[in-house]
C-alpha cells in the first residue's frame, strides 16, 4: 500500500474528516489562505486542495491530525512571515520537517514543513556542526563518516536532526555520550513574536535550558549548532533467531548488558512480522527474536563482551550482520522503514528488566501465536544517559536502565481494537517493572515525559515568553 493510499484510508475511517467544509473548525476560511499567501513564498495546502489528506499527516499516518494549513517553507523568510501572520490572527503555528512524533496536539495549527532548511556545515578541527531544520540524521551521517567524529544518531536515517535533538535524542551512543540535546551549543530560532534570534548558554541560559529536550513549545527552530564526539570505529550490526530460543537470548541480553561498558549498546526485540519490503526476508512470516547492537571500538573488544549471544543455539542464529559499520550505515542497523505507515503503540520506562520480567513480557505479547503483538523492543540504558549534570537541558538524565517500546502496524481500522488489546495486555503484565513515565521522544504528551520539577520550569519559561501560546509543539507545555 502506498504512503497516499494509507493516509487517505485513515481519513476515509474518520466520520468527521468526512464532514469536514470551509466551517469546520480545523479548516482555514479562504480569505484568510489568501492573506497567508501573500506573506509567505512557499506553497500552502489546505482542506481545499486533492492532496490535503496526504499533508497534514505526520509519519505516523495512525495519528489524525488536522491542523488549520500546511505550510512548505522556502527558508528564515517564510517562518518568521507564518509566525507574525500567526499572532496577528490568534493562531498557533507548529513546525514538522519530516513528521515523526507527531500528535493531534497540532490540531488547528498552521504546520510548517521546513524540508528545504537543507544547510549543513561540519568543522572538523573544531569538532561541531551547524544543522539546518531539514536535515535529516542519514545526511549527516553521510557527511561525517570517515572523519572519526560522529553526532548522537537515533535507531533511523530518517528523521531530522533538530526534531530528534529537540526531544532529548535517544541514541546508539547515548550509554557513552549521553542525550543528543546536551551536545547542543546553539540554536537559531524564530520566536514568538516573529524574530528570528539565536541561542546560546550565555545569551539566554533559561531559553537555552529549555530548548535542550524541552521541546519545540519556544520557538520555531531553524538551525542548530552540535558538539562532535569521537567515533574512530563502530562494530555493529544484528543477530537474530527464531521464537523457540526467546527465553535463553533475552537472558543473554540481560547477562552481557549488565557487563557492557559504556561504549556498548544493545537492544532485543520480539518480532512478528509479515512479508514487507522493509522486513529482511529470514525475517518475514515468523517471529523472531533479535539483539541489535553497536560498539564504539574495533571487533576484538566488542567479541570479548558477547560470548553469551554468541553461545545460545551453538550460534544457529537466522542472521548475523554484526561486523565493522561505517557511520554512512548506523541508521540501517535496526531496519526500521523509512515510507509513513499508521501505527499504534506506547512506551515505557522500566526499573528492571528479570527473569520475572522476561517470562511475563514473552508471555503477553504471545510469542509464537501467529495473532500476537507485531514488534516489541527492548533498549538498554545506562551509562552515561543515567548521569547527571548540572550543564543538562530540560532532557536531563535518565534513571532507569530500559526503555520498552511495543506496538505495530495498523493497515485497516478493524486491525487497532486486537492491537489495543495487547498493548494494554503488555502493560498489565510489566506493570511492576513500569516506571510510569517514559523518554520525551517516544511520548504522547509532556506529562508523560518529564519529572514535575521540569514540568514546571517549562510552564513557567512559556508564560514568560509566548503566553497567547501562538508556538506549539507536537508535545506542548499546554493546550493555550
Amino acid at each position: 500500500m502506498t504512503v497516499q493510499a494509507v493516509a487517505r484510508s485513515r481519513a476515509r475511517a474518520s466520520p468527521t474528516l468526512e464532514c469536514m467544509s470551509d466551517t469546520d473548525l480545523y479548516t482555514l476560511p479562504g480569505d484568510t489562505t489568501a492573506a497567508l499567501a501573500r506573506e509567505v513564498s512557499g506553497r500552502i495546502v489546505t482542506a481545499a486542495d486533492t492532496e490535503w489528506d496526504v499533508e497534514r499527516f505526520g509519519w505516523d499516518l495512525h495519528v489524525d491530525q488536522r491542523p488549520l494549513a500546511v505550510v512548505h517553507v522556502t527558508g528564515v523568510d517564510d517562518i518568521v512571515a507564518a509566525v507574525r501572520f500567526a499572532k496577528r490572527y490568534g493562531i498557533s503555528v507548529t513546525a514538522q520537517p519530516v513528521g515523526h512524533g507527531a500528535t493531534t496536539a497540532v490540531d488547528g495549527t498552521i504546520l510548517l514543513r521546513t524540508t528545504a532548511l537543507r544547510g549543513l556545515s561540519v568543522d572538523v578541527a573544531g569538532r561541531t556542526a551547524r544543522i539546518e531544520a531539514g536535515v535529516r540524521w542519514r545526511d549527516l551521517n553521510a557527511a561525517l563518516s570517515g572523519t572519526g567524529l560522529s553526532g548522537l544518531p537515533g535507531s533511523s536515517g530518517d528523521p531530522s536532526v533538530v526534531g530528534y535533538t529537540l526531544g532529548g535524542g535517544l541514541s546508539w551512543f547515548g550509554r557513552k555520550y549521553g542525550l543528543a540535546a546536551n551536545q547542543v551549543r546553539a540554536v537559531e530560532l524564530v520566536d514568538p513574536d516573529g524574530e528570528h534570534i539565536r541561542v546560546t548558554e550565555r545569551s539566554d541560559p533559561e531559553l537555552f535550558w529549555a530548548m535542550r529536550g524541552g521541546g519545540g513549545d519556544f520557538g520555531i527552530v531553524t538551525a542548530m549548532e552540535i558538539d562532535l564526539l569521537p567515533a574512530p570505529a563502530i562494530y555493529g550490526g544484528r543477530l537474530a533467531w527464531a521464537a523457540e530460543q526467546t527465553v535463553p537470548v533475552l537472558g543473554a541480553f540481560t547477562e552481557v548488558a549488565a557487563a557492557a561498558p559504556d561504549e556498548l549498546t544493545l537492544w532485543a526485540w520480539l518480532l512478528n512480522l509479515p512479508a514487507a519490503p522493509f522486513v529482511p526476508e529470514p525475517l518475514q512470516n515468523c517471529w523472531s527474536v533479535v539483539v541489535d547492537l553497536t560498539y564504539l571500538d574495533t571487533a576484538t573488544e566488542a567479541e570479548a563482551y558477547l560470548g553469551p549471544l554468541r553461545s545460545v543455539a551453538g550460534q544457529a542464529t537466522k542472521l548475523d550482520t554484526v561486523g565493522p559499520v561505517p557511520l554512512a550505515a548506523v541508521g540501517e542497523i535496526a531496519a526500521e522503514p523509512d515510507d509513513p505507515l499508521p501505527l499504534l503503540h506506547d512506551t515505557t520506562l522500566l526499573t528492571d528488566f528479570d527473569s520475572g520480567a522476561i517470562a511475563a513480557l514473552t508471555d503477553a505479547v504471545r510469542v509464537g501465536d501467529p495473532a500476537g503483538l507485531a514488534v516489541t523492543e527492548l533498549r538498554r540504558l545506562g551509562g552515561a544517559l543515567a548521569r547527571p549534570n548540572e550543564g543538562h537541558g530540560a532532557a536531563g538524565h535518565i534513571d532507569e536502565p530500559y526503555l520498552l517500546i511495543y506496538g505495530g502496524v495498523v493497515a485497516t481500522p478493524e486491525m487497532a481494537d486486537p492491537m489495543a488489546g495487547l498493548i494494554a495486555r503488555v502493560n498489565t503484565a510489566m506493570g511492576p517493572y513500569r516506571a510510569g513515565r517514559t523518554v520525551p521522544s517516544f511520548a504522547a504528551d509532556a506529562e508523560s515525559a518529564y519529572p514535575p520539577d521540569v514540568l514546571a520550569r517549562r510552564a513557567a519559561i512559556k508564560r514568560q515568553r509566548d503566553p497567547k501560546g501562538v508556538i506549539r509543539s507536537n508535545r506542548p507545555v499546554s493546550r493555550l
